[in-house]
């Protein structure tokens, strides 16, 4: 059983910001050299492709519910 829906929207934002923050940490460390600018495109891009995944996440979600109503029999994810 879950205990919360699944959003993959949030978990790309999640992993760009990540990504970010190891470049800088890298960076800090002396392992690498990171431009201070790669972050810009790094976390609009990130966020412009969660936005997107998100929007299509919904639209997937709203597909599949709308062909249930309240007179379908109860199947194993849902409630008894």
């Amino acid at each position: 059983m879950l205990l919360h829906e699944l959003q993959p929207g949030r978990l790309v934002a999640g992993a760009f910001l990540t990504l970010v923050g190891v470049l800088y940490a890298g960076d800090a460390g002396g392992a690498w050299e990171t431009p201070w600018f790669v972050a810009i495109p790094l976390v609009t891009g990130g966020l412009c492709l969660a936005g997107a995944v998100g929007i299509l996440t919904g639209r997937i979600r709203r597909r599949r519910t709308s062909g249930r109503t309240a007179t379908d029999e109860p199947g194993p994810d849902m409630a008894a």
